[in-house]
């Protein structure tokens, strides 16, 4: 078996100098079947290492659970990292930000107020224990000491940002060494302020997180850590995007100057990310810092690996950057190629109100308005309803993240959090029902953990209104061939035209197997689009971005079912294939 340690300047692999060369692939983002590919264009580009996060909401999406199947096979997945001859980081969190849904933290555990956040509150510890109970025994099992490929476990994540609870860090040290490992634990922080004493222990390696002025940062780094290798943990060489806002970028050659930096100074590091992958279904995060910005469905990041898997000019500048300092694999990834271009045409639709009962019942809950986890959904839709006798204007504390009004099945209008919205007229009495959309958890800072839904008081004209209803809309899979008592009450269309929101659309494609694909809804506004019962993640006229990525293993031979959850409408019934991604403008 290997041994991996720290020394005095270097990480040591059975006793040798060893330098990672890491890039950071998020395998929950990413189609299992595509795993190998992608771990594959990382050692091509010099890369000798794999560093994931560890969503612990995605595993656990309810108490008591722990999945590994398919896109959550971490222990699959670290064993093509193995097969390709690389080494492994993992980092578990629990909470990883990520810019993933609540980052990382699964919202059923906020259900209760009196558990604390990334603390060492007990119920929180005693969730975490847990989760870990869970989890550890895959990563243990697959460390370099027992053959594997992991060589570096970390505890927490960039924890100076929020806190400087060093009981909490000295339970998660306890608590991964109890488990097994016996790999060398790190820390990553941002290079400011106290962050990196305040986000770890004595005996945990200090690492950097940064993306620009490399020589200052590692040597604000050597200042906090006299003695062991230098790292930048995080390389950040790109940027995520939020709806409404420009594609961000940035320069391959300024990038992979800095990665030269980095290197030529002998320290160690992980790109982040080399990989972005998709923020499939209702995954995306959300910052808020005053306003709330939800992350867009495509996490490309400007990264050396695009999104669907292509090297990029950043790619290519990186690698030649490697290989100034050490031998690179002679094979070179081949470029995108052009996807044939075609028309699909929804042929049917329903709409969203008129099948509520295809969702289950809708019990009344006594008293205020209600939160969405009332429901034990965490993710998407869910319906609010409630009669009224009068017409007024109704208000609330706050709507998150986006309500749509309707009385007796007529809009009235749509309240946005972004936009601090909370009041709407109400023109008479009748049912009120209000469709709520969780556009994503916020993922970083104070507000983690917090409640999605309507935020009560709900008063008509001062008065609050009590005795609502709400039901979880599952829409987390949809697939037309299996739903139902849909299929009767879709009304059939001429192709002419558009559809009304809130509705779901079907249409079907022929296809001659397994091949990249690039969704464009032109003249479509808001909602999420399905292929073959796979929720590809939401899209939205705001932009940036104007595709939606669909990976080929997705796509079968012969009939594919395309189904569209338009919440607003459409303007035709037409979408398009195109022959490659539209990410957006960038900010130049």
């Amino acid at each position: 078996m290997d041994t991996f340690a720290i020394g005095d300047r270097h990480f040591l692999l059975n006793g040798e100098p060893f330098r990672i060369l890491s890039g950071a692939i998020h395998y929950f983002r990413v189609h299992p079947d595509l795993w190998e590919d992608r771990i594959r264009k990382a050692r091509l580009m010099g890369l000798n290492t794999i560093e994931t996060y560890v969503p612990w909401n995605e595993h656990s999406p309810a108490p008591g659970t722990f999945l590994v199947e398919e896109q959550l096979d971490l222990g699959r997945f670290l064993d093509l990292v193995a097969a390709e001859g690389m080494r492994a980081i993992v980092r578990p969190g629990p909470y990883i930000c990520a810019e993933w849904d609540n980052g990382g933290l699964p919202a059923w555990l906020f259900s209760d107020p009196t558990v604390g956040v990334r603390s060492s509150e007990p119920g929180y510890l005693a969730a975490v224990g847990s989760y870990f109970d869970a989890l550890l025994p895959l990563v243990v099992e697959r460390q370099v000491t027992r053959g594997g490929p992991v060589i570096l476990l970390q505890i927490e994540n960039e924890y100076g940002a929020y806190g400087s609870d060093k009981a909490y860090l000295q339970h998660l040290v306890d608590l991964v060494k109890r488990h097994g490992v016996d790999i060398p634990l790190f820390t990553c922080d941002q290079p400011f302020g106290t962050m990196i004493e305040d986000g770890s222990l004595p005996e945990l390696h200090k690492t950097g997180t940064f993306g620009s002025r490399s020589l200052e940062r590692l040597a604000f780094l050597r200042e906090r850590q006299p003695t062991g290798p230098l790292m930048c943990a995080e390389f950040w060489n790109g940027w995520f995007d939020n709806w409404g806002t420009h594609h961000h970028t940035t320069d391959a050659a300024a990038s992979a100057a800095e990665l030269d930096s980095l290197l030529s100074a002998g320290a160690s590091v992980n790109i982040y990310m080399f990989h972005g992958g998709t923020n499939f279904g209702f995954t995306n995060g959300a910052n808020d810092k005053g306003i709330y910005e939800p992350t867009i469905t495509s996490y490309d990041y400007d990264a050396p690996l695009s999104e669907d898997g292509h090297p990029t000019a950043k790619y290519f500048a990186f690698r030649d950057v490697i290989a100034r300092h050490f031998p690179v694999p002679a094979e070179v990834p081949a470029a995108r190629p052009l996807q044939p271009e075609s028309v699909v045409t929804v042929r049917s639709t329903l709409p969203l109100l008129s099948v509520l009962d295809g969702f289950g019942s809708a019990p009344e809950v006594a008293g205020p308005v209600p939160t969405s986890e009332v429901t034990g959904q965490y993710r998407g839709f869910c319906l609010y309803e409630c009669t009224l006798d009068r017409g007024g204007v109704l208000a609330f504390s706050e709507v998150r993240d986006r309500a749509q009004f309707f009385l007796d099945g007529l809009p009235l209008g749509t309240l946005s959090r972004e936009l601090g919205e909370r009041a709407i007229v109400i023109p008479s009495g009748g049912m009120l029902q209000v469709l709520v959309e969780d556009q994503g958890r916020v993922n970083y800072g104070p507000r983690i953990g917090e409640s999605k839904g309507l935020i009560g008081p709900a008063a008509l004209d001062g008065d609050e209104l009590i005795g609502w209803q709400i039901r979880a809309l599952d829409l987390e899979y949809l697939d037309f061939d299996g739903a139902g008592p849909f299929t009767a009450l879709a009304a059939e269309l001429d192709g002419s035209g558009g559809v009304a929101g809130p509705s779901l659309s079907f249409a079907t494609f022929e296809a001659d197997g397994p091949e990249d694909r690039y969704l464009r809804l032109d003249s479509w506004t808001k909602g999420n689009a399905y292929v073959n019962g796979f929720n590809l993640g939401r899209y939205w006229s705001r932009g940036p971005q104007r595709t939606l990525y669909v990976p080929g293993p997705l796509i079968r031979k012969g009939r594919n079912v395309l189904a569209i959850l338009e919440l607003q409408g459409s303007a035709t019934c037409d979408v398009r294939f195109v022959s490659g991604p539209d990410l957006g403008p960038d900010e130049k």
